[in-house]
């Protein structure tokens, strides 16, 4: 059974650097959270402003990867897991290097009597 609070657009995700994550969503799902989209395994994330330097030359990272198996295939939208704030996740640099886990600072808290039911 999936444990965890689900992600979703309008929640407050970084880099291990500071910079910041944004949710691309891959488009169509009716099923939000206060308005924002919930975050699939199909969506895109984004990050600006990461100030990661390697031996002085700039490291940003520029996006994040989830990788939802086991929980995160519990509760899907439109046949494509959720992610939630434990699904495993890194972020990565334009060059594909791994540069550490987001940090997700809120998210949607779902009652467990209620997790995992979503109307459209």
């Amino acid at each position: 059974m999936a444990s965890g609070n689900l992600l979703h657009g309008g929640m407050a995700m970084g880099c291990p650097h500071g910079g910041l994550v944004a949710q691309v969503s891959a488009g169509g799902t009716a099923v939000r959270i206060d308005g924002a989209p919930v975050a699939t395994a199909a969506d895109l994330f984004t990050v600006s402003g990461c100030a990661h330097v390697v031996a002085g030359r700039p490291q940003p990272c520029t996006s994040v990867r989830w990788a939802p198996d086991g929980g995160g295939r519990d509760v899907c939208v439109d046949g494509v897991p959720v992610l939630l704030d434990s699904t495993a996740a890194m972020c990565f640099s334009a060059g594909l290097v791994p540069q550490g886990p987001p940090v997700v600072v809120a998210v949607h808290q779902v009652s467990g009597a209620r997790q995992g039911v979503f109307s459209r």
